[in-house]
């Protein structure tokens, strides 16, 4: 299981997804349950690809703080 960020688009239908322990790994989904089943696909992907390349996998973060400034 991996923390993900949920993004709203600014349009107000769908979501982009990102893994902030997987560089570069984001989806997107217009309604929450298929972003989220799109992203878990990514992940998936992702690491397969590390193991693949015989790359370490990284450990998931601590827990997020998301700010507004």
């Amino acid at each position: 299981m991996r923390q993900v960020i949920l993004i709203p688009d600014e349009d107000g239908i769908g979501y982009t997804v990102e893994v902030p322990s997987l560089p570069g790994c984001i989806s997107e989904g217009d309604t929450l349950d298929e972003a989220l089943g799109n992203i878990k696909e990514a992940i998936a992907l992702y690491i397969e690809v590390l193991v693949e390349d015989g790359m370490e996998v990284p450990e998931d973060y601590a827990p997020i703080t998301v700010m507004a400034v």
